[in-house]
């Protein structure tokens, strides 16, 4: 049954739409995570308040709460509504995939900023020091020894977030019109009352992905921490 030509297609735009919404949200939650952990390690207080609400918000909420809140919270208000046809960003808000797209940056972002600022915050005194010795600003040892060490450590981590975020992306299936690898189960499920195949197969999907992922990650972290690792004699 899975291998009938239409659940093959179903699944492959099943797949499509998760990858796209796992890179696309992986993408956008980088550069804000980036933005935000600098905030979280700057001299400014305020702002290190603010963001650091932001991440303990975030991560101490369920990400299909933050999925429901967009989709269904702003998404539905009348004053957003009203200009869904000709006021940008609005204009998008109608849109499931950037409904889900939306919370899944945010809160990819909240995670890994945490993670980016805590490799920050460890970075080796020493590392500072000879930079500043040097006669490097504050932004050059942030741009050319803080950023470049901190993100090569933050690998391993930041491996686990990518993998959690994968496996994520199926309660995008609870945005009506979404058609990621678990709504494409879902629908063969309802259409031949079958859920060990159907589910099993949106499973191994999932599983295969995160052992690409997994091994992507294990190459990065051969090249760029391998001066961590123990040398042998």
């Amino acid at each position: 049954m899975i291998f009938e030509p239409q659940n093959l297609e179903l699944y492959a735009t099943g797949i499509l739409t998760t990858l796209g919404l796992l890179l696309s949200s992986l993408g956008i939650g980088a550069v804000l995570a980036l933005i935000f952990a600098l905030l979280l390690t700057g001299p400014w207080a305020p702002l290190r308040w603010i963001v650091g609400a932001y991440t303990y918000v975030i991560r101490g909420t369920p990400l299909l709460i933050q999925v429901y809140l967009i989709y269904y919270g702003l998404g539905q208000l009348e004053w957003i509504q009203a200009r869904w046809d000709d006021v940008w960003p609005w204009t998008h808000f109608k849109e499931p995939f950037f409904c889900a797209l939306l919370a899944f940056s945010l809160n990819t972002a909240g995670y890994t900023a945490e993670m980016l600022a805590g490799a920050i915050r460890e970075t080796s005194a020493g590392e500072i020091e000879s930079a500043q010795a040097y006669g490097m600003s504050r932004f050059q040892v942030m741009r050319y020894i803080v950023l470049p060490s901190a993100l090569r450590r933050t690998l391993p981590a930041y491996s686990n977030e990518v993998v959690m975020m994968l496996q994520s992306t199926s309660l995008a299936s609870a945005v009506p019109s979404m058609l990621d690898v678990t709504a494409a189960a879902s629908r063969v499920y309802s259409d031949y009352y079958l859920p060990f195949e159907a589910y099993i197969a949106a499973a191994a999907i999932y599983l295969v992905a995160s052992f690409c992922l997994i091994g992507i990650f294990r190459l990065a972290e051969k090249q760029f921490l391998a001066y961590l690792a123990p040398r042998t004699h």
